[in-house]
């Protein structure tokens, strides 16, 4: 195999592919990047087992083939080649090495067969739709903060993507909650999306996938089945595994009889629970919220490192209310406000608080109360 490839194309498909690996790997193969190069094209592909990505670029090829190759040494170097550097790669199979050359810089890596690397197979996907690069974004981004990181609750260890019912018609709906907060994000269905089963996409995926949705005006190809899920640009594949278990109902936790209405400046209030929470002990981060007609006082009281208070004028016109939280959820939730204004609804001290930007249903957000 030999080929050459610009060194900014080169470092974009090894970047990606090595964000994959595992750094520790019991199984050497699972620690290369998997090069094809045939016609005017190299693939690089990496796999956990779990997650897979191949990424596809223009080269000129001068001999096909496929070799493996370290894919996190693959990368450092590219990394620390100058921009602009033609990047030749060439393996001598004999040798079991593959030279990479550029300017007057020369490397030899080790490989491994090729044949030993686990490529994933596609099995069939009962939905396959479209969808814009920026709706799968926003479904992503608004819920994944709330990704469980408790092991034990594995099931709550990604993000529950599925079709669910609004108002008589369906939406494509993002879910994720750790028991303590929770992100309810909603968008129009794609076509042909209406079959599609819920999966768990698992966080590692949601990270990934992250780095595909940049391009505003790209269509994502998703495909679904119960057991995987392939997100899919013209030149990027990611196909993951979805986590085995049943997401809980999560209708049950979003309270629906909560009236008593705050409407506060969504930046400005995370910038004073921010300050106000700099003297807060690191184990509980609590802050006090209390509440009187159009009149919101933000309180620390930590009696190892001090105490805070910070007034902001608000929208309430209800009866008093104290009600605590931890502060690092609610500087999570408040950064997700896109709009001006977040808008709390509360019911009492001790129960689920919910919040949503302005009059949008399309983003809900509850959080549960601490004492204080």
């Amino acid at each position: 195999m030999k080929l050459s490839i610009e060194r900014a194309s080169l470092l974009k498909a090894v970047s990606q592919a090595q964000s994959v690996v595992e750094r520790r790997n019991t199984i050497p193969i699972l620690a290369n990047v998997l090069i094809e190069a045939e016609g005017s094209q190299a693939t690089f592909r990496a796999t956990d087992l779990d997650v897979e990505v191949l990424d596809r670029t223009d080269a000129t090829v001068e001999r096909a083939g496929a070799t493996t190759v370290s894919a996190v040494t693959l990368h450092e170097i590219v990394r620390k080649l100058p921009d602009g550097a033609l990047v030749t790669l060439t393996d001598d199979g004999a040798s079991g090495r593959l030279t990479v050359e550029a300017g007057r810089s020369n490397f030899s890596l080790a490989t491994l067969p090729k044949e030993d690397f686990p490529i994933m197979t596609s099995g069939e996907y009962s939905a396959n739709f479209s969808a814009g690069a920026a709706v799968l974004r926003r479904l992503f981004d608004k819920s994944k903060f709330a990704i469980s990181t408790e092991e034990t609750r594995y099931y709550l260890n990604g993000v529950y993507m599925h079709v669910s019912d609004v108002d008589g018609g369906k939406v494509l709906r993002c879910v994720a909650t750790d028991g303590h907060r929770l992100a309810r994000i909603d968008a129009d269905l794609p076509a042909n999306a209406t079959d599609m089963p819920g999966v768990i996409v698992p966080r590692k995926t949601v990270a990934e996938l992250r780095k595909l949705l940049d391009d505003d005006d790209a269509q994502i190809a998703v495909s679904v089945s119960e057991t995987k899920v392939r997100f899919a640009t013209p030149d990027v594949t990611l196909t993951s595994k979805v986590i085995d278990g049943t997401f809980p109902d999560y209708t049950r936790v979003i309270p629906s009889g909560n009236t008593k209405r705050l409407e506060v400046d969504a930046a400005e209030f995370a910038k004073a629970v921010d300050r106000v929470a700099t003297v807060s002990s690191e184990r509980s981060r609590a802050v006090k919220m209390s509440l009187d007609e159009d009149r919101l006082i933000l309180s620390v009281n930590a009696p190892d490192s001090g105490a805070a208070e910070e007034e902001l004028a608000v929208a309430y016109g209800d009866e008093k209310l104290d009600i605590g939280f931890n502060a690092k959820y609610l500087l999570e939730i408040a950064s997700q406000v896109d709009r001006e204004n977040a808008v709390f609804m509360f019911n009492s001290a001790g129960d689920p608080t919910l919040m949503r930007e302005g009059n949008d249903t399309t983003a809900v957000y509850v959080v549960m109360p601490m004492r204080v």
